[in-house]
């Protein structure tokens, strides 16, 4: 069993997760990054995408992030996201469709707006269709 600290992972609805984990694995604004115990103070932008927790005692959580902030501090990980979802509660036809619509929005773009709305409606299907093929990858 590794050295723990302490996690809360909580969205703007409701708080998804907080115990002692043994790492954090997150996308970042310069990238992936991984958080243990010791990790230097850090208040990082996160980028949609996969969350990976190592719980105490090795069991591994998948969440979803739409973006949000994770900030370490000595004793404690915060994870503060826009949205946050178990990976396992994802609905990959829902993700599909969002990405097929985003991609169409791209297509027939008309303003500034519309495709700064439809890239980022595109960044985060792609998102949540990579945690669900993380969640994938795991379980075999």
């Amino acid at each position: 069993m590794g050295i723990t600290v302490h996690c809360d992972v909580v969205s703007a609805e409701r708080k998804i997760f907080s115990g002692l984990v043994e790492m954090l694995v997150a996308t970042g604004s310069e990238g992936e990054l991984g958080v243990q115990y010791g990790h230097a103070p850090l208040l990082t932008q996160l980028k949609p995408g996969t969350v990976r927790i190592v719980k105490q005692g090795g069991e591994e959580e998948i969440l979803y992030v739409s973006g949000g902030y994770l900030e370490v501090q000595p004793n404690l990980v915060t994870l503060m996201a826009d949205t946050a979802t178990r990976a396992k509660d994802l609905n990959e036809a829902a993700a599909v469709e969002a990405q097929r619509e985003a991609e169409k929005a791209l297509a027939n773009r008309t303003g500034e707006f519309e495709y700064s709305r439809a890239a980022a409606e595109l960044a985060e299907a792609a998102a949540q269709l990579r945690t669900i093929q993380n969640l994938r990858k795991k379980m075999r």
